[in-house]
């Protein structure tokens, strides 16, 4: 004859509570919230603006892809009527003719030495200015910081000739330290910086002063690598703008092996026997950078310009 086992503490004359709707009183019914059905015009309104959408992409895009599209075609391809979407035969052809045509590899590699000359620069200007307008007291800072952002206001067009003046006369014409000089310092570029600057807590600066670093270590060591997303988003601009510059290499550089990549695609262009093939081609090796700029750097970018926007 066996008997239960009872836990210790309990009362052996205590009954187990019935689970709910086993007996007595039925459980009620869980209620779960419906989701409310669209109507139909809100359906029709979403595939309206998801069809506007994709509307306007692909006007955006249908042109870069043409682009490569057309660098690929043969030259009866490109000049047929009506136009060919897709390139039948790839070839290389034009890739070749244009480098041929113009010294385009020449150009190409001064591009990019002046674009990451001047990027490298304005971001150890903008830094040094940056840090300096914020960590260092300065007299007078908030009117110097003032006088320095008005220069944002002065038009590129009305200082092109005195600096060309200045730079011929100095003799540095057709040469890098020309395409380069007139763009060493940003006044933009400070004004970024010193807004992420600002957002430091003077907390921390405070004891990295009593560990006993100075003002070059704190720098380096600490502000400059916290505010990466800032930097890499100052050097996109900055670069993409170097990059696609025009007037200045034009006026200022005076031989083909000084000049710069666009300077090279309007010489194509403007040829007696322009070749609509090696125009697109000079054009899909110009973009090539800019695009891989926009793809790998797209989330420093945003990053960076919202830096300070969210409290």
């Amino acid at each position: 004859m066996t008997t239960a086992r009872t836990e210790p503490g309990t009362d052996p004359g205590a009954s187990a509570a019935p689970a709910p709707g086993a007996s007595g009183a039925p459980a009620a019914p869980v209620r779960t919230a419906r989701r409310p059905r669209r109507s139909a015009r809100g359906r029709l309104g979403t595939a309206a603006v998801h069809l506007l959408l994709l509307a306007a992409v692909l006007t955006v895009l249908f042109p870069v892809y043409y682009v490569f599209a057309g660098a690929l075609m043969r030259p009866d391809e490109i000049a047929a009527y009506p136009p060919a979407l897709v390139p039948h035969s790839l070839t290389g052809r034009n890739f070749s003719g244009a480098v041929h045509a113009v010294p385009l590899v020449r150009q190409y590699a001064n591009s990019v030495l002046v674009a990451g000359l001047i990027t490298a620069a304005q971001l150890l200007t903008s830094v040094l200015a940056a840090y300096a307008f914020v960590f260092l007291p300065l007299r007078a800072r908030r009117v110097v910081f003032g006088a320095f952002l008005a220069t944002l206001m002065v038009p590129w067009e009305s200082v092109v000739i005195p600096n060309y003046l200045t730079l011929s006369g100095w003799g540095l014409g057709n040469t890098y330290f020309g395409l380069v000089l007139p763009f060493l310092a940003s006044a933009f570029g400070t004004f970024l910086l010193r807004q992420s600057f600002r957002q430091f807590p003077a907390e921390l600066r405070d004891a990295a002063r009593i560990d006993g670093a100075g003002h070059w270590r704190f720098l380096w060591r600490i502000l400059v690598p916290l505010n990466r997303p800032v930097l890499a988003a100052l050097g996109v601009y900055v670069f993409l703008s170097a990059w696609n510059q025009y007037f200045w290499p034009l006026i200022i550089t005076r031989t083909a092996e000084m000049q710069t990549l666009q300077i090279g695609l309007s010489t194509l262009r403007d040829s007696e026997m322009a070749d609509p093939g090696l125009i697109l081609a000079g054009v899909v090796l110009s973009l090539l950078p800019t695009l891989a700029l926009v793809l790998f750097g797209q989330r420093f970018v945003v990053r960076g310009l919202t830096t300070g926007a969210v409290r």
